[in-house]
């Protein structure tokens, strides 16, 4: 199962490239693709970001087809590349656990995505099957960048996730709760 982690958004918040930014010294996407590997995942790729600096982490970086316009741009770019099922998540989870990705990976079989949701879908941190490739496809060519709102025409099963794995970091002051 593909490993893909978003690493293309602007970081605005942050003022720097969050996928670099280091979370108990190391950045924080070198530990999304640990937990992605140990999780079960392989290969583990990069979704956009800065190609030199994720290649010098080790990791494999694919260009987002749609820079700019929103993750689900980069769920689609991921899906067209996994060979089957794919674990899509955010550059900015430094708590994700394999535990998590395990889970996610075992509970979309027999569903389009399998998605936590707290007070809101997690879609940064879901399993897609390469049934969603289409509706996401046509959502997306007809002008729709939320994937929050697909998610009513897909088949989603909610799998038990700890919400501390869902955690992200969005700004300095995040890096020091």
């Amino acid at each position: 199962m593909l490993g893909a982690i978003l690493c293309g958004g602007a970081s605005r918040r942050m003022g720097t490239d969050k996928a670099l930014v280091h979370w108990d010294g190391v950045p924080m996407v070198g530990r999304v693709a640990a937990a992605l590997r140990d999780g079960g995942c392989d290969p583990v790729v990069a979704i956009g970001g800065d190609p030199a600096a994720l290649a010098d982490l080790g990791l494999e970086v694919i260009a987002d087809r749609w820079p700019g316009e929103g993750p689900m741009g980069a769920v689609i770019t991921a899906l067209e590349h996994a060979d089957g099922h794919a674990v899509v998540v955010s550059c900015d989870l430094p708590l994700l656990t394999a535990g998590t990705v395990a889970n996610l990976a075992a509970a979309v079989e027999g569903h389009d995505a399998a998605v936590p949701r707290t007070d809101r879908w997690q879609s940064l941190c879901a399993a897609w099957a390469p049934s969603a490739l289409s509706v996401l496809a046509t959502a997306f060519d007809g002008g729709e960048r939320s994937l929050q709102r697909v998610f009513d025409r897909l088949d989603v099963v909610v799998p038990d996730i700890p919400e501390v794995d869902l955690t992200n970091v969005n700004t300095p002051s995040d890096l020091r709760q």
